[in-house]
């Protein structure tokens, strides 16, 4: 899982770099605005999160703080999933049910909660495979993981002609790439939760986001470099990426050892997968 570790715990450190460099939590991933607005102490409590962040980051890459790390991570993540629940009940005060609204809380919300599921797994390595609190962290990993993508493939399907305009110009043809990422994102999403070619599945969707890393996320920081948010998409992308890569990296690795999988079942050995 080496690769997915220094993928989550680079992309978590730099989250925190960029809170510190602007001084306020990022709107589009912490939404700190759930609370009302012009909060006493935003600077303060902006500088002590990003801190924390880059503190949790540095820790994943150490396989001596490893756990304490994952522990920092998940902490760090469901407060901004908190945050994202809060944002529901702002957010149809203000606009009431539409769909819209619905939509893009809840796009939020399952981008953070995508990001507690590797400290899950993470944590769960580091205990013995026969505890009963290692199968209940894997359980809740395979879960976490799995609903985001179901998310994000529902909100690019119905709002299609908003991330179509995401879509690079040189590439064209906007609305096909953006229904074609909603398709894989949603059919990710519901092999990880049925455990059908899941491992395959993350690694596709780790895939996908480095894909979009490289031709979505990057190019706008050259052109808004100053933008908090262009940034923050950025960073986070790198998490996600780390995050599906050590969710099939352990599945593999669980496999091979005929462990128990995260659904509590006995694995099967790489070669029975390979010959189902």
């Amino acid at each position: 899982m080496k690769l997915g570790v220094w993928f989550y715990g680079l992309g978590t450190a730099l989250a925190g770099i960029v809170d510190i460099v602007w001084g306020t939590l990022d709107a589009s991933h912490q939404p700190i605005q759930s609370l009302g607005k012009n909060l006493p102490g935003q600077h303060v409590l902006a500088y002590g999160v990003g801190i924390w962040l880059f503190a949790a980051g540095l820790a994943i890459l150490w396989r001596r703080n490893a756990r304490f790390g994952s522990a920092a991570c998940a902490s760090a993540y469901l407060s901004f999933v908190a945050l994202w629940l809060v944002r529901y009940y702002a957010g149809i005060h203000a606009l009431g049910w539409r769909i819209d609204v619905l939509g893009g809380v809840s796009f939020g919300l399952a981008q953070q909660l995508m990001l507690v599921a590797p400290a899950a797994i993470l944590y769960a390595s580091s205990l013995s495979p026969d505890s009963r609190l290692h199968k209940r962290a894997t359980i809740a990993g395979r879960w976490m993981l799995g609903l985001p993508p179901l998310v994000f493939g529902l909100d690019h399907l119905m709002g299609i002609g908003v991330f179509a305009r995401i879509v690079p110009h040189w590439m064209g043809f906007g609305h096909f790439w953006a229904g074609l990422a909603g398709l894989a994102f949603f059919l990710a999403g519901v092999a990880i939760c049925s455990r059908i070619m899941d491992i395959l599945a993350a690694r596709l969707l780790a895939l996908m986001l480095l894909l979009f890393e490289a031709l979505v996320e990057i190019p706008p920081i050259f052109v808004r470099s100053h933008n908090q948010a262009t940034w923050g998409a950025a960073v986070y992308n790198l998490a996600a990426i780390g995050a599906c890569w050590i969710f099939a990296e352990f599945l593999v690795s669980s496999a091979d050892r005929g462990l128990t999988d995260p659904t509590g079942n006995v694995a099967k050995s790489h070669s029975d997968q390979v010959l189902a």
